[in-house]
């Protein structure tokens, strides 16, 4: 199929009509505004865009790996200043189901880097040793560039325990990445722990789970027709705006490729080249 800049399933004026309801945009990281450590050269004018039509954005992540300290730095050193409360990780938005779904838990085994379980720390639980001896309330697994072959042992042992629950930040098979290797995320290891006890994750918080957005619809007073979803995978970051009744975006900047994409049933409201090419919609439509 022929692509220029985008495509939609609405008409133009359907369109422009959805876009100019937008008033928050929620935006992934990794393949949608940077790639790697590499800043796309349009990102900047776009959060410009933002700013001028006064349409509030947030960050949204499924990468677990650092907190929201460490993301906030990484985005200063390309050159973007955002605040603590534009910052939403999957790790984040786990330790809010956890306590809202189990308050009495304090005791988490999690599968994830020093950075991610000192957000855990600071959410006020326990880190549980790799001993049998150390049992957890509550076995986390997440993306673990850290981890070693005993501690995701140790996770599986502790999935084999059908009492404990299990919960996985992400579903993510693999990062996005501009190095040359292929980057093993979430979702892959939780089935290599599938693959040792036959369970899967009794949950898995982070996109495509609607909670993120739904935070940020009851945190700005919004309607859900008033979020826009933009990343670059379309199982994960367009499939959380359908689920929370979003505007969903797909970018082709990172992942997802429009031949992958046209293949989904269900497609993005709009598949736009990038965020440049979405930016270009917002102003068209606020104009």
């Amino acid at each position: 199929m022929e692509f220029d800049k985008y495509i939609s399933p609405l008409n133009d004026e359907a369109l422009l009509q959805a876009l100019a309801k937008i008033k928050h945009v929620a935006l992934d990281m990794d393949g949608t505004i940077y790639l790697g450590n590499t800043l796309f050269p349009y990102t900047q004018p776009f959060l410009d865009t933002l700013r001028k039509f006064g349409i509030s954005y947030s960050f949204l992540t499924n990468n677990p790996t650092k907190n929201a300290g460490d993301y906030l730095l990484k985005l200063k050193r390309l050159g973007i200043e955002a605040t603590e409360e534009q910052m939403y990780t999957s790790s984040i938005a786990t330790i809010d189901y956890i306590h809202e779904h189990y308050p009495e838990a304090h005791r988490i085994f999690a599968l994830g880097t020093p950075s991610m379980q000192e957000e855990f720390r600071k959410g006020g639980f326990e880190l549980c040793a790799d001993s049998p001896d150390d049992r957890p309330d509550i076995l986390v697994a997440a993306f673990d560039m850290t981890l070693t072959y005993s501690r995701l042992c140790r996770a599986a042992w502790w999935a084999s325990h059908t009492d404990i629950p299990y919960i996985a930040t992400n579903p993510d098979w693999v990062c996005p990445t501009d190095e040359q290797t292929i980057l093993v995320d979430c979702g892959s290891l939780c089935k290599a722990i599938e693959g040792a006890t036959k369970r899967k994750p009794d949950v898995v918080i982070g996109k495509p789970n609607p909670n993120m957005l739904w935070c940020i619809r009851d945190k700005y007073k919004l309607h859900d027709d008033e979020i826009a979803m933009v990343g670059d995978r379309i199982y994960t970051d367009v499939a959380t705006a359908q689920n929370a009744g979003s505007f969903g975006v797909l970018v082709l900047s990172g992942e997802t490729t429009l031949e992958v994409s046209l293949t989904y049933e269900r497609q993005p409201d709009l598949t736009a080249a990038s965020i440049k090419e979405f930016g270009e919609l917002l102003c068209k439509a606020h104009q």
